[in-house]
């Protein structure tokens, strides 16, 4: 079994489109898979957890389970690993450090449902939450459109705006707009993506999301009251968010798998207000996670001990 590090990961430098690709045949082919729903357990009044996520591929002779846990003192907060088996005969392949595909496959979701839902000639993009996964987003979005001007609004907080900025200061197309609260960041916004890992409330009130607007909680918390007058909810899969309080509410709902399809319709016209919940489902890391593993040649390799025959307790 392989034993891969998040340096081994990132000094593969993969393209930002490669992720985009990845997730985008996931999603196209999510109804041919397995997929559990994951389980949480949650602690410290839900500021700190561990998800278990499983999942299994057949058409590439692949299962696995990736592992999250979120500890709000420690940096980063968010660590995973990634645990990778031949489908065939239960053998282990690698344990592959998972933090690097996460961040890079939950912006490559991200601008996936930028592309299917946002309204056409969108320009606003408010980003709430500048760490790791937002800056995955933006680079993401921003390969979809090289050449689209977009203004970028971002809440100030601590430094984390002064770098977020210098992240992109070579994209020419991007033009950011620093922001003093949450209402004045998002009011004038097309797209807005909140990256914020722990919300105990709603963000902000009804009023502060203009008409037309896509709204992607990629954490998911802060927007409950969304769930109550938006004009349709999507997300990656319906069983990770059919218990959320607020489900058997929602105006409208499908999978974003659905809409590919061509089952559900996506946004119809320029005033829909639409919510994306993508989860973040265990199919896109284990199948990042395999692409990945394909293109490492060497890696240390160590040995699981077991037993060579039946055992029996004495």
């Amino acid at each position: 079994m392989k034993l891969i590090d998040f340096n081994q990961i990132k000094n593969l430098n993969i393209p930002q489109l490669s992720f985009y690709n990845w997730v985008d045949e996931i999603i196209r082919n999510k109804d041919k898979m397995i997929l559990p729903v994951k389980t949480s357990i949650n602690f410290h009044q839900n500021s700190m957890f561990y998800n278990f996520m499983p999942a299994v591929i057949p058409s590439i002779n692949r299962a696995g389970i990736k592992i999250v846990t979120r500890y709000p003192d420690r940096s980063p907060s968010l660590k995973s690993l990634i645990l990778i088996f031949d489908l065939k005969n239960g053998n282990p392949l690698a344990l592959m450090d998972g933090t690097y595909i996460t961040a890079m496959r939950t912006g490559a979701v991200a601008a996936h449902s930028v592309k299917l839902f946002a309204r056409q000639n969108w320009q606003v993009l408010s980003i709430i939450g500048l760490g790791n996964t937002a800056r995955a987003a933006l680079k993401a979005i921003s390969c979809l459109y090289p050449e689209k001007p977009i203004d970028v609004h971002i809440l100030r907080y601590k430094n984390q705006h002064d770098l977020f900025i210098k992240c992109f200061q070579d994209n020419m197309n991007l033009h950011f707009t620093v922001c003093d609260t949450v209402e004045e960041t998002i009011s004038k916004s097309d797209v807005i993506i909140s990256a914020v890992t722990f919300y105990p409330n709603d963000i902000c009130n009804d009023s502060c999301f203009p008409e037309g607007c896509l709204l992607l909680p990629i954490h998911t918390r802060g927007f409950t009251n969304c769930d109550l007058f938006f004009d349709k909810v999507f997300a990656d899969d319906k069983n990770h968010i059919k218990n959320f309080k607020n489900f058997d509410k929602f105006k409208s709902f499908a999978e974003v798998q659905d809409v590919i399809s061509g089952k559900k319709p996506g946004r119809e016209n320029a005033k829909e207000r639409i919510l994306v919940y993508n989860i973040g489902i265990g199919l896109h890391d284990l199948y990042c996670a395999n692409k990945i593993l394909n293109q490492i040649q060497t890696s240390p390799e160590f040995d699981l001990e077991e037993p060579a025959e039946k055992f029996w307790v004495k």
